[in-house]
């Protein structure tokens, strides 16, 4: 057990990074801790949300960018006590991401003196933010920040993502009819209609089609808010509904396909693109040799049911993959992280970036 990486990601987990003043915090932590490494680290803003750049190893090498997220989903207080047991550090953000970037740190650290390949380490404060401009990873990318190729840490088993859905999510108004709560069957209830809208809506064809990584789009119902009063029949309701879609998929399509079902007007709120990088890119093969090299089994290229931001990459042509440790339950109450693979996850990472200039010319 590397005891410096487990202590690394237990600090980064205490800080309570679904709030804004804590993601600056944590930044500020990460920038002092690459500076006493003699590291150079530098912070832009994004929406008041930090974006911290720091960079290792020769100009003009082969140029790896190193991704990740400080911000979480809101937990319960509990959850930002990290705790092990066993094999399993528990806390949230554990799995999604700051383990992850706590091996990210320490193999950027082990770059410095390298000659090989240029390392690029990038961290945002807002990739788990509903805002569909001004993203963080959009920045660093816009700013120059990118390379040959990608990594963001996002949770994948130690599986290489070459695949993510993308994001369309859509706030509905469904109307009904006002009555006396005493005397329901006078009215039309429309937080009950904007259930059947729901519903509509899982039952629609781009529901249910497939692709060779996806068995199906991911479709929740995460907002809901209808009613006025207690006693009374609701005559408004609202649904927010956040739709992942498959990469083959139109999103415009969709959009249309949900807008045929009646009894409600339909915006959308948040359209994310759907990531795709070529399983056969040397970078991609490179960094399979390396996973292969460093844990049991074959990591195969996975798709990611999750949206990502390797897309900010992806659109400039860099291409990007989502490659982190093994863990599970991101965004619920029991989030924990593998402490063995967060060893086996940097070695990877160190591996590979020090193999890539072999790699290229093979």
């Amino acid at each position: 057990m590397n005891d410096e990486l487990v202590i690394l990601a237990r600090r980064l987990i205490a800080y309570e990074t679904c709030e804004p003043e804590a993601i600056v915090e944590a930044a500020g932590f990460v920038e002092g801790w690459l500076e006493a490494r003699g590291i150079e680290a530098t912070r832009d803003e994004v929406r008041g949300l930090p974006v911290l750049k720091a960079e290792v190893g020769p100009e003009g090498a082969p140029t790896v960018v190193l991704h990740g997220h400080l911000d979480v989903v809101p937990g319960h207080a509990g959850q930002f006590e990290p705790k092990v047991e066993g094999d399993r550090l528990f806390g949230r953000g554990a799995y999604d991401m700051k383990g992850a970037i706590a091996a990210m740190m320490l193999v950027t650290a082990a770059m410095r003196e390298q000659d090989r390949v240029r390392v690029r380490l990038g961290i945002v404060g807002d990739e788990e933010s509903e805002e569909g401009a001004e993203r963080g990873s959009d920045h660093l990318v816009d700013s120059g920040f990118t390379g040959d190729f990608a990594i963001t840490g996002e949770p994948t088993d130690l599986h290489i993502g070459i695949e993510a859905k993308g994001v369309l999510a859509l706030r509905l108004e469904v109307g009904g009819t006002a009555a006396h709560g005493a005397t329901p069957w006078l009215g039309d209830n429309a937080v009950l209609n904007a259930i059947d809208v729901f519903r509509s809506i899982e039952s629609l064809p781009f529901a249910r089609h497939s692709s060779e990584l996806f068995d199906r789009p991911s479709i929740n119902l995460g907002r809901i808010v209808g009613g006025d009063a207690l006693n009374k029949v609701p005559d408004r309701c609202v649904i927010d509904v956040d739709i992942r879609y498959l990469p083959d998929q139109d999103p415009g399509e969709i959009l249309d396909e949900v807008r045929e079902i009646p009894g409600s007007e339909v915006k959308a709120l948040l359209t994310r693109p759907p990531a795709t990088v070529d399983r056969d890119s040397a970078y991609v093969r490179a960094l399979r040799a390396s996973a292969t090299a460093h844990h049991d089994g074959e990591p195969m290229s996975v798709g990611r049911d999750g949206a990502s931001d390797a897309v900010s990459f992806l659109r400039v042509g860099v291409p990007a993959v989502e490659f982190g440790p093994v863990g599970a339950g991101h965004h619920g109450p029991g989030e924990w992280v593998s402490v063995s693979s967060l060893e086996t996850y940097r070695q990877a990472l160190e591996s590979f970036l020090l193999a890539i200039p072999d790699r290229l010319n093979d």
